[in-house]
């Protein structure tokens, strides 16, 4: 068992795969092995240590050949930006948001559109994919360039879809590409592990052949049921945000929950009763039994055929993985679902094991049914609390009888168990931990698994026990929203490193055990290297730089021994998303940075679209920005407006704004990307420069006004992420750096950055570095010709490799 769960591990660590051939090998090679050890029946040391060894190699190999089949669909790289006609079934219930609709779509039939629609051979395209249809006239990235250069319109909602409808529909996919980033969110992983190998949108153009919807057909009934109670949530119940929690516990669509409600439950520690979790299936498996047990023991004919027991424990497993298909098969539920299976054909079969032992057992099935689990927060966060729950019980209660009193003392216990254990895990996954979450959990617990989610899911047959969920929903809010506001709500630290975290894990469970309470607090010591990690920093006189891996847009991170600057805050993706939450907020938090200056180069949303989230993480920073008096930023924080000739110095740095001078905020019709604060930054050794979005006009005017040598850097911050409107010969040949950052997303509607301007660059022996090649980049002074590229030092065999 722990072989397998090494294995599997083992091989989620190779960059690039083998060939199929060599993976099903070393499987059948391991496998025939194992069993030739099993049939000579020994169980000495060495037998061990070789069934450990085989087991992971077997493992290893069966890993590695299901990825290479998977990967044998993927989209071809020269179907990208192509127009596309498929014809497919929408395979799960549509996403709906201001900016339009996002499906997932079963591809059945794909041919060329428009003009090349009879070019041999027919596009071959991956079987399952992820489609935005989105509003014209939003102006939200995912359109193509000639549609983003039309004049503004009226947005046009796209066509209402409906889980099982086919549909065809013209379309431009790419591979799917997400930001990577240090201790970021990995999407990439996320899409493969729901089987999505092409991302796209559907294109509706004039010159476009209009979607067609041909048939609603039977398949998929459990998505369209979903949809259905969806939609009935949001109808019966007025309030959206309230609606979205009743939507979210009934069909796991966590996307419905308000994201100003999410922050409220991560800063309360109870996120994880809002969707669909392990929690919710164990309590339905749990109550589900208790009804098939009573219910078999009514039938004497049943009882003489199967004992109730077993019935009981093969019903509720049984109820609550039709519960768990319901809400959308997550990745949680799918492991809750497999480790009951586990544990209840183990009590049929009659195994008494040792709780490790069921432990193992059960993570090796999840680990052999999805072996990129492993890679998720979420299966270390439940394997480790379900093992710090054995771990301290020890059976105490063990024929005692639970009074009302015992039952309340045991749950208060067993939830100071989990805290106590998890705290240093969650501290290296998320860099946050929330102080108020033993209490709001001593209540929401119970709460919305006794209250709330039953009446969600009766809603489902009697509409009006929504009304009483939303009143219990509301009830909770006022609770949680109270706790979030409090100044220590929450406790966030730099991340800590792995063995730190191992260590804080075993000193809370330590902590928590059944011990003389002289032994216990030898788990102190062991918690002190995580409360305590301090990221390492830059040493006096040297600075480091993180250009962000954000997409279409500027956010770079600078530090010096004792200070921090962050120089733009990158995009808005929608309503709900933005850069700041998604990608700087969880960065900063991981690096322990307490910002000094944001320094926004200018208003375009692609550079302050984060803003609002760095600057409310952030309360201390100052703003130095060239954003007009009625940007909503300076209603954040009032911004000192940037003018050339300032300079400040942080531990022997030198920061310096070149651009723009005070004269140019009075021209006339200005322009934001004229007056983009552009910033110097050197040692005396090396130096940076950022240049926002300027021009040629300024790049000319600012070398012309700046002395020899005084714009050189070893680094240049491509102005306008690489757009033909900038980087002209004169600041090249001023600028001569060693390294050119462009910073732009995968394939984004600009065309950024744009062939000739690399062309350019590379001409004049400047090594060019780009976004989608190399994810985040991180340069340090004191290795000035060099850039660590996250896409190159974290690299995954599931990560896109961009040709």
């Amino acid at each position: 068992m722990a072989g397998a769960i090494a294995g599997a591990a083992l091989q989620l660590q190779q960059a690039v795969l083998w060939p199929a051939g060599r993976y099903a090998a070393l499987a059948v090679a391991a496998s025939l092995a194992l069993y030739a050890i099993w049939r000579t029946r020994r169980h000495g040391r060495m037998a061990v240590a070789a069934w450990l060894v085989l087991a992971a190699l077997a493992s290893a190999g069966l890993t590695g050949w299901r990825a290479v089949v998977y990967v044998g669909d993927a989209l071809d790289p020269s179907l990208e930006g192509r127009d596309l006609q498929v014809t497919g079934v929408i395979a799960q219930m549509p996403q709906h948001d201001e900016s339009g609709t996002r499906f997932r779509l079963d591809v059945e039939s794909a041919r060329w559109a428009g003009d090349a629609a009879s070019e041999p051979p027919p596009p071959r395209v991956p079987r399952r994919i992820a489609l935005g249809w989105y509003a014209e006239g939003t102006g939200l990235w995912g359109r193509g360039a000639e549609e983003a250069a039309a004049p503004p319109q009226a947005p046009r909602r796209p066509a209402a879809l409906h889980a099982g409808e086919r549909w065809r529909l013209t379309v431009r996919l790419k591979a799917p590409h997400g930001n990577l980033n240090p201790h970021g969110f990995d999407q990439e992983l996320q899409l493969w592990e729901q089987g999505v190998q092409a991302t796209g949108y559907v294109r509706t153009g004039a010159r476009d052949a209009p979607p067609e919807r041909l048939a609603a057909t039977w398949r998929h009934p459990v998505e369209r049921a979903r949809e259905a109670v969806r939609d009935a949530v949001f109808e019966r119940v007025t309030d959206r945000r309230l609606a979205g929690v009743i939507a979210a516990l009934v069909t796991g669509d966590q996307g419905a929950i308000d994201r100003a409600d999410w922050d409220v439950y991560r800063a309360t520690g109870v996120a994880h009763l809002m969707a669909i979790s392990g929690l919710h299936i164990t309590m339905f498996a749990w109550l589900a039994a208790l009804l098939v047990g009573a219910l078999w023991r009514r039938s004497t004919r049943l009882m003489l055929r199967w004992p109730a027991q077993q019935a009981a424990l093969v019903g509720g497993v049984a109820l609550a993985g039709l519960y768990a298909l319901f809400s959308g098969w997550g990745v949680p539920s799918q492991r809750t679902v497999w480790m009951l299976a586990t544990v209840a054909l183990l009590r049929i079969v009659g195994r008494r094991w040792p709780w490790p032992c069921v432990w193992l057992l059960a993570c090796a099935v999840v680990v052999t049914v999805d072996p990129w689990a492993l890679m998720q927060a979420g299966f270390w966060l439940s394997f480790v609390a379900v093992a710090a729950l054995f771990a301290t019980d020890a059976m105490a209660e063990a024929g005692q009888a639970l009074t009302w009193r015992r039952r309340l003392a045991r749950l208060a216990r067993e939830q100071a168990v989990v805290t106590l254990a998890l705290t240093p895990l969650t501290l290296l996954l998320f860099q946050q931990v929330s102080v108020v979450g033993l209490f709001a959990n001593a209540l929401a617990i119970p709460w919305v698994t006794l209250v709330v989610t039953p009446l969600a899911m009766l809603g489902a047959l009697v509409p009006w026990a929504w009304d009483a969920a939303a009143w219990a929903v509301q009830g909770l809010s006022w609770w949680l929203q109270w706790l979030a506001a409090l100044p220590f709500a929450t406790v966030s630290t730099a991340a800590p490193p792995l063995w730190a975290a191992v260590g804080g894990v075993a000193g809370g469970v330590l902590l928590a055990m059944r011990l003389p309470w002289s032994v216990r607090v030898l788990g102190l010591p062991l918690l002190l290297p995580v409360v305590l990690w301090q990221a390492p920093r830059p040493p006096v006189g040297e600075f480091e730089l993180l250009a962000a891996d954000i997409g279409q847009g500027n956010a770079v991170l600078v530090r010096t021994a004792t200070h921090s600057l962050l120089y733009d805050a990158g995009p808005r993706y929608s309503l709900e998303s933005d850069a700041g939450h998604r990608v700087l907020v969880p960065l900063l938090r991981a690096g322990g940075e307490r910002l000094d200056t944001v320094v926004l180069s200018h208003r375009d949303s692609d550079h302050t679209g984060g803003a609002p989230a760095v600057l409310a993480m952030q309360p201390q920073a100052a703003l130095l920005s060239s954003i007009e008096a009625a940007h909503p930023a300076q209603t954040l924080r009032p911004a000192q407006r940037c003018i050339a000739g300032q300079r400040w110095v942080w531990d022997g740095v030198v920061f310096e704004v070149l651009h723009p001078r005070a004269a140019d905020y009075d021209a006339p019709s200005v322009k934001p990307n004229t007056v983009s604060c552009v910033l110097r930054i050197g040692n005396g050794h090396a130096a940076v420069l950022l240049a926002g979005d300027i021009e040629r006009a300024q790049e000319a005017a600012l070398v012309a006004r700046s002395a020899e040598g005084a714009l050189r850097a070893d680094l240049l911050l491509v102005p306008h992420h690489g757009s033909e409107s900038s980087s002209s010969p004169a600041l090249l040949d001023a600028v001569q750096p060693r390294l050119a950052l462009m910073q732009a997303g995968y394939r984004n509607r600009f065309g950024h950055p744009a062939p000739p301007v690399r062309e350019a660059y590379e001409a004049r022996g400047t090594t060019v570095i780009d976004s989608p090649h190399c994810g985040a980049a991180q340069w340090s002074s004191r290795a000035p010709q060099a850039v660590r590229c996250e896409r190159a030092t974290q690299a995954r065999y599931w990560h896109h490799r961009v040709p």
